[in-house]
């Protein structure tokens, strides 16, 4: 106990001497580093004027297939809620649109944590059972995007390395249901093993919430809607590459580049992840064939196509809920600081 106490005054002590805005300076630095990177070479005299001859009627089918992606995701979360409280679906879309519109303004993914503390101030569940349930929908979408990127390499002629590269994901994968699978039926024992460890005790509260929700049928519900909600996540890049004349890419292409951005894009970095998502999204028009001067482009439109509605839906969420987003989150780091520190946090 006293060496776990050290270790925990230790990595305080550490915290404090980092000065608190190094860590955004590079990030901030990280971005600018990627679109200097992917820009460096772009032929913009002869590359613009393609902007201009973009078919907009692909463009608003993006627009309007991307805000609907996020009332599936709305829709699953409720469904997924269903054992520990009625969310009502518009107050999740509200929850969700707030945390979108963080994570497209501020650094390292910000606007999870500020949802779940909206769902569980409007709901009444505790925060961490609200942070499991985001957790879980991370865990469907893993899965169903380690299968299909596991289908596609069926489909499109990939190289050896990155069927090896699914393939270890799809073991990864495996242990963490096993793991999930664990918490949901063995829920006493889980909670004994983790109380041993004090560092791991905001999983005590998690694991219940996965107890819970895992033990309902609307679990699974919630899971084939995790399918129909990464499934429509392709129609806005087909409509893109549509709308710049790339009419011989499929829907399986469009499935091989939404996941080549999920995955890359899975760590938390800036906002919006700008700067990360025009690399991959380059990488990843240009596994699919696409030439380079063209993926540039495409990249950057789809990259605006895809932030601005959803900047434009959080500023009218986080208008109408009369809160300002600096508010919460401060209250959403208070709730995350009393998680990691054991504490049951309720939604105050």
């Amino acid at each position: 106990m006293m060496v776990v106490r050290m270790g925990e005054q230790n990595a305080t002590s550490l915290r404090n001497r980092i000065p608190s805005w190094l860590g955004p300076a590079l990030i901030y630095a990280l971005s600018v580093g990627c679109l200097i990177w992917v820009y460096r070479d772009f032929d913009w005299k002869n590359e613009l004027p393609r902007v201009k001859q973009i078919h907009w009627a692909w463009v608003v089918l993006a627009v309007a297939s991307d805000i609907l992606v996020y009332v599936l995701q709305s829709w699953r979360w409720r469904i997924l809620l269903t054992p520990v409280c009625d969310a009502p679906l518009l107050r999740t879309m509200q929850a969700v649109y707030i945390g979108l519109f963080a994570n497209e303004v501020l650094p390292l993914r910000s606007g999870e944590a500020i949802r779940c503390y909206l769902q569980a101030k409007w709901t009444g569940i505790s925060f961490p059972v609200a942070v499991s349930s985001a957790l879980i929908e991370r865990f469907f979408d893993g899965v169903w995007l380690i299968l299909g990127f596991l289908v596609t390499t069926f489909f499109l002629p990939v190289q050896g390395r990155m069927k090896y590269g699914a393939g270890v994901l799809a073991v990864l994968v495996a242990m963490l249901a096993l793991l999930l699978l664990y918490a949901v039926h063995r829920r006493d024992a889980a909670q004994d093993w983790l109380a041993r460890y004090r560092w791991l005790s905001v999983l005590r509260h998690l694991v219940e919430g996965l107890h819970h929700m895992g033990q309902s049928r609307t679990f699974y519900l919630s899971a084939a809607v995790s399918f129909l909600y990464l499934a429509m996540q392709m129609v806005p890049i087909y409509a893109m590459m549509r709308g710049y004349d790339l009419d011989h890419l499929t829907f399986a292409h469009a499935g091989a580049v939404l996941v080549i951005l999920r995955l890359g894009t899975v760590v938390p970095g800036p906002p919006g992840n700008i700067g990360l998502f025009n690399v991959f999204a380059l990488g990843a028009f240009r596994v699919i064939g696409v030439d380079r001067q063209t993926a540039k482009g495409l990249s950057g439109v789809m990259f605006f196509v895809i932030t601005v509605p959803l900047i434009i839906a959080g500023i009218i969420a986080v208008a109408s809920a009369g809160v300002t987003l600096r508010d919460l989150q401060k209250k959403a780091r208070g709730h995350m600081e009393k998680a990691h520190s054991g504490e049951a946090s309720g939604p105050v």
